[in-house]
């Protein structure tokens, strides 16, 4: 993965036509940074209306710019270091805009016109050395998940109504638009709206397409920023035109349970117009409104810059999923055109990526399949299975635990407010234990009846629906249509044991579809509970590929009391697990250091996991593990709760290094695919 320089730009207001300007400089592989305009504010001044006439000149605009913001020659000869420093590591420097909520009228200047301060003749973004984006906040607190390139999909809207010439506005080639966007996304799955020709391009089939999971939109549409809204011309149901207002369609999308990582806008003035209140235009808003990364256009873009600017961004896009430098390349392709700096990248994402490309580590070829695929042959492998599994039925267990925070309005550090032991810990004292039980079993229940909506029977609608029934369901549903449904798959490996932290009967349900008689028993981790076992009726038991065991470490929703969730919850389990060996079964105890393990659907950076692996790290007989390959699935550390991701990555490396774990950094589906690509190829598939 490429490493990048970073210099990020801060603009405040300092008194009335007078601005500061603060720089913070990092290099890759480096903790220091190189700091300006903080000790002693380097003040700066623009000439809004001088600036605002040369507009047609982008070359005079830019130049303007670019003379007033490096008037102070500390400032410049700080970013001349910073770039300098930048090429003689052999890697681009990204830069990254922030404006403060001070001085707002600088997000309505044309940055991205910003030429060489060394060379005026040159522009200063475009090409493959230095990217540039503007950051914006956002109130929305959900950390920004990629998923693999793989798994990415993409929807392309083209609209184009009958009866634009009535707006003097120019008809929309739909099938060019599409055909380009398709051409340049390649292997990338494209849905398309419209799809057939009775299709319409309306809002809510956009957002109907959205939730049927969606990563990119590509939005091709015309539009205009009057009297300081978004408007964008739509159609409705009979083909003709919807007005529809942009707001309309921040607010659809930020309803979204899990929002596109990406929207590309080729819509006039959908970052505004310049001058006036920029930040109201739609691009800005999406922005504020969650979505990590938006391209939009300040002004009235031509469709010939729109036809050549977005097939380069979208190929360049293809090859790392960087954001700013697919930008920054494609803006270079039109730099001839007097619109070339009408592309606008805002962006939140500290890597810049969109996706990833899943694997192990910077491993082109993982040594160790063939140790792990002979373990599986011969049943000498034991999965461990976490909350990640459940996301294609119920999201993730953060977007689950910040429901429970802004509703119950979690007090604590917002970085613990997607940890669901700490915001459970806190409603189970804020409200009660039973509270919280229930409180948690509609939230689930509502997101699973949400996502089935169109297939649930009768019996499964509604408050009172049994929420084991309905997930037993969901699951039904998700194997029915997906082969690598991934509890489907790991049934299909036939192994006698399989131990899992959540809380549902999906792998016990999959394993009886293979054909087999799984037994159920959950961890007797609490004196508060007793829950019924096998060994309760056959003490002499024994797990096997034809009767495999499923054992519940963190407890059943068949028994409430029996869940692992909050902090006092899990050092509970700790001290007991820790305290009386003999609470786990010999069998498991056994299986967890005599067979290779797979870590699957953790992040093994949450507290959670920490506790749990250490604990059973710790069992007698640990040290024999060293004689299997063992894997653990984990997305690549994110941007929301890493500061340096990369650093991060390595820490978690080194840490679980000493306990023979290789991590695979990717998504648990990312892993199966390529479990069961491997099995394939080496013969291995029953």
């Amino acid at each position: 993965m490429t490493e990048f320089a970073d210099l990020e730009l801060g603009l405040h207001q300092r008194e009335a036509g007078l601005f500061t300007v603060e720089m913070r400089y990092s290099q890759p592989n480096s903790d220091a940074d190189i700091r300006v305009g903080q000790g002693h504010p380097i003040a700066v001044q623009f000439n809004f209306q001088e600036l605002l006439m040369k507009i047609v000149d982008p070359a005079a605009y830019g130049a303007m710019l670019t003379q007033s913001l490096f008037a102070d020659k500390d400032l410049l000869a700080a970013f001349s270091k910073a770039r300098a420093s930048a090429q003689t590591g052999q890697s681009p420097l990204r830069i990254r805009l922030i404006i403060g909520p001070s001085a707002p009228e600088l997000n309505g200047l044309f940055w991205e016109t910003l030429r060489d301060p060394e060379n005026d003749k040159a522009t200063l973004f475009t090409g493959e050395q230095v990217y540039f984006s503007r950051y914006l906040s956002s109130l929305d607190w959900r950390p920004v998940k990629l998923r693999s390139k793989g798994s990415l999909k993409v929807l392309v809207a083209v609209a184009n109504p009958g009866g634009l010439d009535q707006y003097s506005l120019a008809p929309v080639d739909v099938p060019a638009e599409l055909a380009r966007a398709q051409a340049a996304l390649k292997d990338i799955p494209v849905m398309a709206l419209p799809s057939k020709p009775e299709e319409r391009c309306t809002l809510q089939g956009i957002i109907d397409h959205l939730r049927a999971g969606c990563d990119i939109l590509y939005l091709a549409a015309h539009g205009s920023f009057v009297k300081e809204e978004p408007w964008l011309w739509l159609e409705d149901e009979q083909g003709g035109v919807a007005r529809v207002s942009g707001y309309d369609l921040v607010t659809r999308i930020r309803e979204l349970d899990v929002q596109p990582r990406l929207v590309v806008l080729a819509s006039c003035q959908s970052a505004g117009k310049g001058a006036g209140a920029a930040l109201q235009a739609l691009g800005p808003k999406l922005a504020e409104g969650g979505v990590p990364a938006v391209v939009a256009m300040q002004g009235n873009i031509s469709m010939d810059s729109v036809a050549r600017f977005m097939p380069v961004f979208f190929s360049e896009l293809q090859q790392d999923g960087q954001v700013d430098r697919a930008m920054s390349v494609a803006r270079g392709v039109v730099r001839d055109a007097s619109d070339f700096w009408m592309p606008v990248l805002f962006m939140r994402l500290r890597s810049g990526r969109v996706w990833y490309t899943p694997g192990f580590g910077g491993e082109a070829d993982f040594k160790k399949w063939p140790s792990l695929l002979t373990s599986l042959q011969v049943g000498k492998c034991t999965p461990i299975i976490g909350a990640g599994l459940y996301e294609a039925l119920l999201g993730s267990w953060r977007d689950l635990a910040l429901s429970l925070a802004e509703k119950y309005r979690y007090p604590l550090a917002h970085f613990y407010r997607d940890a669901l032991p700490q915001v459970t810990q806190f409603l189970s004292v804020d409200q009660s234990a039973s509270t919280l039980l229930l409180e948690l079993e509609n939230v689930i229940r509502e997101r699973v009846q949400n996502r089935l909506a169109a297939d649930l029977p009768d019996t499964l609608k509604g408050a009172q629906a049994s929420l084991i029934d309905l997930i037993s369901f969901g699951g039904q549903k998700l194997r029915s249509v997906d082969e690598l449904e991934q509890h489907r798959v790991l049934a299909g490996l036939k192994l006698p044991i399989y131990v899992t932290t959540n809380y549902d009967n999906m792998m016990t349900d999959a394993l009886k579809e293979a054909g087999v008689d799984p037994q159920m028993v959950i961890c007797p981790w609490s004196e508060r509970f007793s829950a019924s076992s096998i060994y309760d009726k056959e003490p002499e038991y024994r797990p096997s590929a034809e009767r495999p065991l499923v054992y519940h470490l963190f407890g059943h929703f068949s028994v409430p009391d029996s869940l692992v969730l909050t902090e006092d919850d899990y050092f509970e389990f700790l001290i007991g697990v820790t305290s009386n060996k003999d609470l786990i079964p010999t069998v498991v105890r056994r299986a967890l250091t005599d067979t290779a393990l797979m870590f699957l659907g953790f992040q093994l950076d949450d507290w959670a996991f920490r506790i749990f692996f250490r604990s059973i790290m710790d069992l007698q007989g640990g040290g024999r593990r060293s004689k299997y390959a063992h894997i653990a699935v984990q997305v690549d550390p994110d941007e929301i709760r890493n500061y340096d991701p990369r650093r991060a990555r390595e820490y978690l490396e080194d840490y679980f290094e000493d306990d023979s774990i290789s991590i695979y950094w990717g998504q648990s589906a990312d892993f199966i695919r390529e479990l069961v690509a491997q099995r394939t190829a080496n013969g291995k598939e029953s």
